[in-house]
């Protein structure tokens, strides 16, 4: 399940250090570069709910293993595409097979483990899959360097079926005792809800908010998920029972988490940028940059049962969750001059707290779901954490935006009138952080100015990014508290 979850976690950020080479070898348009991405996202978090309740009722591990075969097969099809609308379809595809993956790893370990050793059971898959997400940068950068862009596809191959192997000898087959009949209406509600939310927020990137474009898929998006709970208050069925929210433990976990990853998204993102654009690193550098993150998360997530049962889950989630949103703050300090040593003490900062926060949230959250209903109270937290990472790159990036948009008609305006109109042609790179390519087309002093109205968004998106977490620790430390909190995570003193 650590290599699963590691897997899926490994694909949302290893393919971003080779959109440079992917955008030179298949000659792909700016707008299609995006959908690489994206289409991988959408799938995954509109079909993520469909794969908890598939794996409860038909049996966790052999739809497991469905979703594992798919997400292996559409890898080497990524690995294999000649052009841009084949990857990008097979990409989607990879996601279907990472939806019904991704809420069956914790739910299988839910049932394989007894009580006293499931936190310390979820740290180490916790430690893993974040340790997957860090990776990312550094392994592609290093297939890169040694091979093409489709090596970081052709990597999942191996993994995958040494995955597949695994399971089939060790996973012991669950399933929901109680399962009832299929409920396709709720199921496409549910998906077609989070589809469309989910891609009018990625849409955003290339239309206002206020459009009617936008709004349009909003409102659509919101209506199907408002029908589909209504739907669920009377079907005789439910897809998702919502008696689980009804625990102010399950809710309170879910809406952590989601801010909790708007956060992480957004950081990743804009100090990636940074780095890359701003400072002139390569895709090599940058990645090793996340050592001091990375590290410290996989020490501590593997120990954070230890701290739950001694200061109980209120306190490991919260004061996690509020050490977090010091080094994102602290990250917004960045300026245009600033060195690596501003950076890595923040790093760690957000390493420790994650370590510490994710177990204890995952844990508390699972510890209120009746074992039966693990699957799909595995997809809901997982839908929570992707919709709230989509919905961090989308605001902070309209944020980010707006901001850099303003200063950089602010430093444009002593320009002369012609240079004037072409800098303006170029805020998308301005928006990028891509200062050298505008002061290689109008002048060096441009390049200083477009860099400048970076970090201006660069220093508003992290802000906000680390109010959301302060929030999140808020509500961690009233929502996560209490007996049902602090017994839903006993552990042993044995990580092991």
């Amino acid at each position: 399940m650590c290599i699963a979850q590691g897997m899926i976690l490994l694909d949302n950020t290893i393919v971003n250090v080779a959109l440079p080479s992917i955008q030179r070898e298949l000659g792909v348009t700016p707008s299609n570069l995006e959908w690489i991405i994206n289409a991988y996202v959408l799938a995954l978090a509109s079909l993520i709910l469909p794969g908890g309740t598939l794996g409860d009722r038909f049996g966790r591990k052999r739809f497991f293993l469905i979703g594992l075969a798919i997400f292996t097969v559409f890898s080497a099809a990524c690995a294999l595409s000649r052009d841009d609308p084949q990857l990008i379809v097979f990409r989607a595809l990879q996601g279907v097979g990472a939806a019904a993956m991704a809420p069956l790893t914790l739910s299988i370990l839910v049932d394989a483990f007894p009580p006293e050793r499931r936190t310390t059971a979820i740290g180490i898959w916790a430690g893993v899959s974040g340790l997957g997400f860090g990776a990312g940068p550094i392994v592609g950068g290093l297939l890169i360097e040694l091979f093409d862009w489709s090596a970081i596809f052709w990597v999942n191959i191996p993994l995958g079926v040494a995955c597949f192997l695994l399971t089939v000898a060790a996973v012991q087959e669950s399933r929901n005792p109680g399962a009832r009949r299929l409920d396709p209406m709720g199921t496409l509600l549910a998906s077609g809800g989070l589809f469309l939310v989910t891609f009018a927020l990625i849409e955003t990137n290339t239309h206002p908010w206020g459009s009617g474009y936008t709004l349009s898929l909003l409102g659509a998006g919101v209506a199907a998920l408002v029908c589909f709970v209504l739907h669920e208050r009377r079907v005789e069925h439910p897809m998702v029972p919502l008696g689980l929210f009804r625990s102010p433990q399950f809710s309170s976990a879910n809406v952590v988490y989601a801010l909790a990853y708007l956060a992480l998204a957004g950081m990743f993102f804009f100090v990636t940028l940074y780095f890359q654009n701003v400072k002139g690193w390569s895709a090599l550098q940058t990645g090793l940059s996340w050592i001091p993150l990375n590290l410290p998360f996989l020490l501590v997530s593997p120990f954070a049962g230890r701290f739950v049962r001694r200061f109980g889950t209120s306190w490991v989630s919260g004061g996690g969750i509020l050490l977090g949103a010091v080094g994102t703050i602290g990250l917004a300090q960045l300026d245009v001059g600033s060195s690596y040593h501003a950076a890595w003490p923040c790093y760690l900062l957000i390493g420790f707290g994650y370590g510490f926060a994710v177990p204890a949230v995952s844990s508390a959250a699972m510890g209120a779901v009746p074992a039966a209903q693990s699957g799909v109270g595995s997809g809901i937290l997982n839908s929570s954490r992707q919709v709230g990472a989509a919905v961090g790159l989308a605001v902070l990036g309209s944020i980010s935006h707006a901001i850099v948009a303003g200063a950089w008609r602010l430093h444009i305006e002593a320009l002369p009138g012609d240079v004037r109109t072409q800098a303006a042609s170029l805020f998308p790179s301005v928006a990028g952080g891509e200062g050298r390519a505008v002061g290689a087309l109008i002048g060096p002093e441009a390049a200083s100015m477009a860099f400048e109205s970076f970090v201006s968004g660069l220093h508003v998106a992290l802000w906000v990014a680390g109010a959301a977490m302060v929030l999140g620790a808020a509500i961690a430390f009233v929502g996560l508290r209490g007996p049902r909190a602090a017994a839903s995570a006993p552990v042993t003193g044995d990580p092991g």
